[in-house]
């Protein structure tokens, strides 16, 4: 029952992207821990710096609390005009990372941006590219975007790659600040017919009936 009065309050609750081997879907208060102490552990080596987000700074604890405020913030902040959907990615069960999905006038652009992370222990074994996958799966077969884009350092190289195989093509650059030096990134985008034309896992999404008005559909 309570699970029931969840979803009809807050839908994307019931929204779940499965892939072969994954299961995408808005963390219940445990698994957000459990998320939060992976990111804590560490979701880059400490020698490295691929996302903007400073994920070596500080304490485990301080990690853990970007993603507990990411999750909390795109669900109280969610607008149909300007919405972020962050999803635990699992494997039977056992949380590995978070990917997101976001949008500004989606009713009317029909573009969506992705970002992503994975605790280090589950990294190289494929799951980037899977979740990355599912959530483009649920972008352009459920959504009906018309594009997708990203933004990576050009020394992310296993982010670059995993760009790359789901089917990118370079947009152009921008510079940002990472700390004291600026970096410049490749901003990459994918549309709907590159998406059409490339071999991926097969993607199924529960629940999006009841979000289409969430998300101005």
């Amino acid at each position: 029952m309570i699970r029931g009065v969840l979803t009809d309050l807050w839908p994307q609750y019931g929204l779940t992207i499965f892939t072969p081997r994954l299961e995408l879907r808005l963390p219940r208060e445990e698994e957000l821990a459990a998320l939060a102490d992976l990111a804590g552990k560490g979701v880059h080596r400490p020698d490295e710096r691929p996302f903007l987000t400073p994920w070596t700074d500080g304490a485990p604890e301080d990690r853990a609390r970007i993603v507990l405020r990411e999750h909390w913030s795109g669900l109280a902040d969610w607008n149909v005009a300007d919405w972020r959907l962050g999803l635990g990615v699992f494997r039977e069960g056992r949380p590995l990372g978070v990917v997101t999905l976001r949008a500004r006038d989606f009713a009317v652009v029909r573009e969506v941006t992705t970002s992503s992370w994975l605790g280090l222990e589950h990294q190289g074994k494929g799951y980037g590219t899977e979740a990355r996958a599912g959530l483009l799966g649920l972008a352009f077969d459920h959504l009906d975007a018309r594009a997708a884009r990203t933004e990576v350092f050009q020394d992310n190289h296993a982010s670059q790659g995993v760009s790359r195989k789901l089917g990118y093509e370079h947009d152009g650059v921008s510079v940002d600040a990472r700390g004291d030096e600026a970096v410049v990134s490749d901003r990459l985008r994918l549309t709907k017919q590159r998406w059409s034309e490339q071999n991926r896992p097969p993607v199924r999404v529960d629940g999006m009936a009841a979000c289409r008005p969430v998300f101005g559909l």
